[in-house]
């Protein structure tokens, strides 16, 4: 397996070792959790160790060299009153002020090489340094011990290490991804017929009242969303023009039923798509040989390019761990200004991304995710609120749209029965933005020490028309806030085209405009007050169903522009 002598391996760790050189011997820790609860606590029956020689791909994640450099930072370029007020940072800026030093990169990359195994990707800009190589490097360059254990709540085996890695190395890592595959990422995107069987229900009464689409069947297109929700038609509309934006992908897909969709629609996609592999997995995603289904894929590219027609860009970032895809969309040329993200998973620890997500928000990127579609949030399950309730993201929930006819304007909204939202369950605090007077309220019954979510939402009933798996496309059977992200994140592309450069992270700015002027509020957003979902209702102005509401047509782009 190794291509040096035991001997050989021996010299190289010393060499490492007498580099970095621990002053007191001990071994560093990573600053995030790795151990699932379930392990710790022994609610996940152990079964064995994992084979010796069995490879394992991972994706160590370097620490940030100035955390409260970065914050500070932070702070000054979402401040309207500053000189810095959105001065983003580029990429190299970034790295050179917050991102690791060259001389811990390397020395990370020394000690992986040392114990064995092969790097095969990452870089500084990124953070990160992915390696492959057998359980027994794993084991000996992270002192953990691998092994397979019976899942508490499903019905299948996992791996994971028995305790929290230490390297032999004077400075701490973030996070080690892949040593364990405990939560199994799921798209946020739901079938009506599945979500009647769930409710006891027959499938024609989920939906109470036609819809008005301009697809089959009445149904929506994701040019529907844009004539809705921002409306703006001739030589002045925006299209997203000179935008670059970026999708969220644990696996590939086949664009030839992106192309199905527009020829059955009678459109044409003027959007060039690229499929990019983070970690070298597979971009590819067909359903008649490999059993591979791109629904979620492939809806999320329609609805981006039905509200940013004009976008320069659409890239789908997939991998097989989060930290390689935020990574790549951190630091890939063109920058994804706007990300839509329409997965859930349980991370063992929900900091884990944070270091990624505070970068984008330097670098003036905004980060969209799906709030989920099984109502109230919990910590795990199908209701899992993560990434949904991060501090650092902009969650999106779902409403119930009716348009005044096919492919027309905005007519009425409701909450969606099954949007996802509540008080972070990962007990993750209420940032700045949620604390201005006026946000959290009796009637809403939100948290004044949580995060809350979701920040803003969107149609997301199943009402959309949707082509996939290189089989008849379905009409008015899929639904979700898996609709709702990527929509939003299109939306923001027209605002950054609007202002002639990135607007970056929207949270600060939307709920303090929102919150402290009704008249501003008016105009931004449609106020969805009626409908519930789970324990919250839908009240007047920001609630734990829907947000703030859904765009009310340019009045947001312009007012996000300024």
């Amino acid at each position: 397996m190794h291509s040096f002598s035991c001997k050989c391996l021996i010299a190289a760790i010393a060499a490492v070792s007498a580099i970095a050189g621990s002053a007191d011997g001990q071994s560093a820790i990573a600053f995030t959790r790795h151990v699932r609860e379930a392990t710790r606590t022994g609610q996940a029956r152990f079964i064995q160790r994992m084979p010796s020689e069995q490879v394992l791909q991972i994706d160590v994640v370097l620490n940030l060299s100035d955390p409260a450099g970065l914050e500070a930072f932070l702070a000054d370029v979402y401040n309207p009153l500053s000189p810095m007020y959105r001065r983003f940072v580029t990429v190299s800026e970034f790295t050179r002020r917050f991102g690791p030093t060259a001389a811990d990169y390397q020395a990370v990359v020394g000690y992986l090489k040392a114990y064995g195994f092969e790097v095969v990707g990452g870089t500084r800009d990124g953070m990160d340094v992915q390696a492959r190589g057998p359980i027994s490097a794993v084991e000996n360059a992270f002192h953990v011990n691998m092994g397979t254990y019976q899942h508490p709540t499903e019905n299948r085996v996992f791996y994971g290490p028995d305790r929290e890695p230490t390297i032999d190395l004077p400075f701490a890592l973030w996070h080690v991804s892949g040593l364990d595959n405990y939560s199994i990422p799921h798209p946020k995107v739901v079938k009506r017929s599945d979500y009647a069987q769930a409710h006891g229900i027959e499938a024609s009464e989920v939906v109470s009242h036609a819809t008005t689409g301009s697809g089959p069947s009445a149904s929506f297109l994701g040019s529907d969303m844009r004539a809705a929700y921002y409306g703006v038609t001739g030589s002045s509309a925006l299209t997203g023009a000179g935008q670059n934006l970026g999708l969220f992908e644990f696996v590939g897909t086949d664009l030839a039923d992106l192309n199905t969709y527009f020829a059955n629609v009678h459109q044409t996609n003027n959007v060039p798509v690229t499929l990019l592999s983070t970690d070298g997995t597979s971009t590819s995603c067909v359903y008649r040989r490999q059993r591979c289904d791109d629904t979620e894929q492939t809806l999320d590219m329609t609805q981006a390019i039905g509200m940013a027609p004009g976008l320069a860009s659409l890239v789908m970032y997939v991998g097989s761990t989060d930290t390689a895809i935020v990574s790549a969309m951190t630091t890939h040329s063109p920058l994804p200004t706007t990300i839509g993200c329409s997965w859930g998973w349980t991370p063992a620890d929900p900091s884990t991304l944070d270091p990624y997500f505070k970068k984008m928000a330097a670098q003036g990127q905004t980060f969209f995710v799906a709030s989920g579609d099984d109502s109230t949030w919990t910590k795990t399950g199908n209701a899992e609120a993560w990434p949904g309730d991060d501090a650092y993201i902009v969650s999106v929930g779902g409403t119930d749209l009716v348009t005044a006819s096919a492919g027309g304007a905005w007519r009425s909204e409701t909450a969606w029965a099954d949007s996802g939202g509540g008080i972070s369950p990962d007990k993750i605090a209420i940032p700045s933005w949620q604390q201005y007077p006026g946000v959290i309220t009796s009637a809403n019954k939100g948290s004044t020490v949580y995060r809350n979510g979701p920040d803003v939402s969107a149609n997301a009933n199943f009402t959309f028309y949707v082509c996939a798996d290189q089989t008849t496309c379905t009409a008015n059977e899929y639904g979700g806030t898996s609709f709702a992200a990527p929509m939003w994140a299109a939306y923001v592309a027209l605002v950054n085209q609007k202002a002639g450069a990135p607007v970056g992270f929207i949270n600060p700015t939307i709920y303090s405009q929102n919150s402290s002027s009704s008249t501003t509020y008016a105009a931004d957003f449609h106020d969805i007050v009626s409908g519930t979902s789970g324990k919250n209702s839908a009240v007047t102005g920001y609630d734990l169903v829907t947000g703030w509401g859904s765009p009310n047509g340019a009045a947001l782009v312009n007012s996000l522009a300024q």
